[in-house]
């Protein structure tokens, strides 16, 4: 490169320091373990692989788990009584970084230390966390999360597999009674697990009492010996190549009237004594049912960060990408242009990054938020305060995973043939990221439930309830519930105070005026969808038929409250960062992500006269002018994701 051409240097540090700034901001309240777990996806190169068998690349990803128990965050998830260090936060974060390698590792680690060991703290009492915690942080015992069935996926309440209690020898028979209670898909299943944690009907019979059933429970069952044999009337079967992920060993487990210690019943939340009386701290069957289901929430907030890791490491590439690549002389010129100087392609990157900032920030407050109230004494934890977390960490997970598919997808078209190369990663990383918008939760079944938890202001009456009885329950009690329920962030209520009600008179670039513009769709959604379903009070309408008509309004109330809360988020970072440069690049980063969500639901907004036809050519123009105002800062913008060089390091970048 001539003297004439070269870069300045004083232009490439003052664009790496920003880079670092920015970078600091996303990485959030726990960077140091996203550091410690970059440089071992550095050192040791953890990337996807092509051309292993599926023995081969499982046993590597074990082995790969292996050294990551001296880095330490695998006994941060657990509280130091139990023999970890207490830091769930850290623990989610480190998870959510190995986002940036493999996604088999990321699994295969969230299974164990997630899911297996998440079921073991949260549901089992000390007797179960000196049998295993220390031994499953070490790998000394290796587990798997069974509760997905062939006929029974979402709906956990209705499981097959059944536990009934032996009163004459103190056991539990674990049994499979129909095909359909089939565990399935079950991460370790296949293979490495020695242990399931079983979610079963329990049915138990005390004196004098007949056999009844209590709901699901979760109980310890070995599955293996330690020749890795499946044990008496245990029969395990591998689900064999995937559409991805092919380190993780899914398999299937069927039971056939295994016999387990009495001990082995998790019961923090219920117990069984000898002779067989069930007891309680949660009378209600449905309370307690969600109660076990809500400590289990840390499996979604991970899936949920990890996958937008993966998203950003797929932008990353395909931005980096579109600046070497050429294509097409421009006009009068005697070079080809940069696929990046093309607004078709910036169109079709650029706001993907900015809601991928977006994201990675409220994924950042879900995180501290699981961490605080994960590591606080359980007897002041506030109920409510789980249930308001528990739908934040559906909206997060179903949105997030969402944008991390459609990032990847897009970053792999925009790469044209280069990209279709598994050699430059994005058709694995696509590959690899696909199931994360149906497993921790079906993404449309967490957008509906999100919406129905709007609807009906977090009442407990409504769990369990089936489609007919919650239309009802809606019919009945629906109101103006939809911001209510949102904790008030002093900085978005100034920012709100300080722009115009109607938000047609204010300026579109006010994050006022944004926040206005979202919260009002939410509203006038939630409004709308429960006074449709009111018509379930008529005396001839069918309930089921009313909560069948109304699923797509349901479906559109989540999903505008996901893009309410993701930018209350967006703003309230942007609010403590104290670099005028980091804060004015960030301010224009928010403002392509609200002008492009705008434009996506234009429709709606132009029909339902929130914005006026003017504007609406504005919102359109906007993205134009945002998108050419953010070219110049690309390779910043996507530097401060913190992807590691070995990740980016791949064939297509040399042109």
């Amino acid at each position: 490169m001539s003297a004439e051409t070269a870069p300045d240097p004083t232009i490439i540090d003052d664009t790496t320091a920003l880079a670092a700034r920015l970078q600091t901001v996303l990485d959030g309240r726990w960077s140091a373990a996203r550091d410690l777990v970059r440089a071992q996806i550095q050192q040791q190169a953890l990337l996807p692989r092509t051309g292993l068998g599926l023995e081969e690349y499982r046993d590597r990803v074990l082995a790969q788990m292996k050294d990551m128990v001296e880095l330490g965050f695998p006994a941060s998830g657990f509280r130091p009584e139990h023999g970890g260090t207490g830091d769930v936060g850290g623990a989610v974060t480190a998870i959510e970084t190995l986002g940036y390698g493999d996604l088999s590792l990321m699994v295969k680690a969230g299974v164990q230390w997630g899911l297996f060991g998440g079921a073991i703290e949260n549901l089992g009492t000390r007797r179960h966390h000196d049998a295993y915690v220390r031994r499953l942080i070490d790998l000394d015992v290796l587990g798997c999360f069974a509760m997905t069935e062939t006929g029974h996926g979402s709906n956990v309440q209705w499981l097959e597999t059944t536990a009934t209690y032996l009163p004459e020898t103190e056991e539990f028979e674990i049994h499979s009674p129909t095909p359909s209670s089939r565990k399935d898909y079950i991460g370790g299943a296949a293979e490495h697990a020695r242990y399931a944690a079983v979610f079963a009907q329990l049915i138990t019979a005390g004196p004098d009492e007949e056999a009844t059933g209590r709901g699901v429970h979760c109980l310890v069952v070995p599955i293996r010996d330690a020749a890795g044999d499946d044990l008496p009337g245990v029969t395990t079967s591998d689900c064999g190549y995937k559409g991805g992920l092919p380190g993780v060993d899914n398999g299937r487990i069927m039971f056939d009237h295994v016999r387990i210690p009495r001990e082995n019943l998790l019961n923090r939340y219920a117990d069984v004594d000898a002779d067989g009386t069930y007891s309680s701290p949660i009378e209600s069957d449905n309370r307690r049912f969600f109660t076990m289901l809500g400590t289990l929430i840390r499996g979604r907030v991970t899936v949920g960060a990890s996958a937008g890791a993966a998203g950003r490491f797929g932008l990353a590439l395909a931005v980096n990408y579109a600046l070497v690549r050429r294509q097409f002389q421009a006009p009068g010129g005697d070079g080809e242009l940069l696929l990046l100087d093309y607004r078709t392609h910036q169109r079709r990157l650029l706001p993907l990054v900015a809601r991928a900032y977006a994201f990675a920030l409220a994924q950042n407050e879900v995180t501290a938020e699981l961490h605080d109230l994960q590591t606080a004494d359980p007897d002041d934890v506030d109920p409510e305060a789980v249930r308001v977390l528990e739908t934040k960490a559906a909206a997060i997970k179903a949105g997030h995973t969402a944008l991390a598919q459609r990032a990847i997808s897009e970053a792999r078209e925009a790469c044209g043939g280069a990209g279709y190369l598994s050699e430059n990663l994005l058709p694995l990383l696509r590959g690899d990221i696909d199931v994360f918008t149906t497993f921790e939760g079906d993404n449309l079944v967490l957008t509906q439930l999100v919406a129905k938890e709007q609807l009906t202001s977090y009442a407990d009456d409504v769990r369990g309830l089936d489609a007919v009885g919650w239309v009802k329950f809606v019919a009945d009690t629906a109101r103006s519930v939809a911001l209510e329920k949102t904790a008030a962030r002093q900085v978005v209520q100034t920012l709100l105070d300080g722009s115009d009600e109607d938000p047609e008179n204010s300026a579109l670039t006010h994050p006022g005026t944004q926040l206005r513009l979202l919260r009002n769709r939410e509203d006038h959604l939630t409004r709308t969808a429960a006074a449709r379903m009111g018509r379930a009070r008529d005396d001839d309408a069918d309930p089921l038929e009313v909560f069948t008509d109304t699923q797509d309004h349901l479906i559109k109330v989540g999903a505008a409250h996901i893009d309410r809360i993701v930018l209350e988020s967006f703003v309230d970072a942007i609010g403590r960062v104290d670099d005028p440069e980091t804060r004015s690049l960030l301010k224009q980063v928010r403002n392509l992500f609200v002008y492009s969500l705008l434009e996506q639901d234009l429709a709606w907004f132009l029909m339902h006269r929130h914005v006026s036809v003017e504007r609406a050519k504005a919102i359109r123009r906007g993205v134009n002018e945002l998108c050419a105002d953010l070219r110049p800062h690309a390779q910043t913008l996507v530097d401060a994701f913190g992807v590691p060089e070995v990740c980016l390091d791949v064939p297509m970048m040399d042109q």
